[in-house]
């Protein structure tokens, strides 16, 4: 199923406020919307020059708000906003997750609770070993950052990062 079956599919599901959705609805819609995003941002007032930025987003076209709200509901936090404000083309919404202590209560117990069943799998037990790493305090060390950076590197599915391997380990 594409990821715009996913969607149509999502559409013509009953989610609203008088039907219950399952977890387990809401772990596969994960499976085919969800991004578990771990990034690196440039910080000169970090003692490694560099901030680690974990966030949890599941987008979804307009018809589907309700889904993105029923999910935002069960775990009791996010905020949702439109996916690509900048394009006037794009209707598409995202629910975002960032605050950490948020990542670490809601959104990791529910998927250790409710496994996903594609590749997102992988990517999201590399999310909860950084957010482990994080929560630590070892990120704020070399080591410790560094071994957030190979998990982020190691992912199968790894798009264009805004740096590379190599600048994140040698700076």
């Amino acid at each position: 199923m594409s990821s715009s079956d996913n969607a149509q599919y999502a559409d013509n599901q009953q989610v609203s406020g008088k039907t219950e959705v399952s977890d387990e609805y809401f772990a596969g819609f994960v499976d085919g919307e969800g991004c578990f995003y771990v990034g690196f941002s440039r910080r000169e007032d970090l003692p490694l020059k560099w901030q680690v930025i974990t966030e949890f987003h599941l987008s979804q076209n307009p018809k589907g708000k309700n889904v993105l709200e029923g999910f935002m509901k069960r775990l009791g936090c996010g905020y949702i906003k439109p996916n690509h404000s900048k394009n006037p083309r794009d209707k598409s919404l995202v629910l975002i997750i960032k605050e950490r202590k948020d990542l670490q209560e809601k959104l990791i117990p529910f998927f250790k609770k409710h496994p996903l069943h594609s590749g997102k799998q992988t990517d999201y037990l590399i999310f909860a070993q950084a957010l482990e790493i994080i929560s630590k305090g070892e990120h704020l060390k070399r080591e410790g950052f560094n071994r957030i950076v190979g998990l982020v590197f190691q992912q199968p599915n790894i798009r264009l990062k805004k740096y590379s391997k190599e600048k994140l380990l040698s700076s």
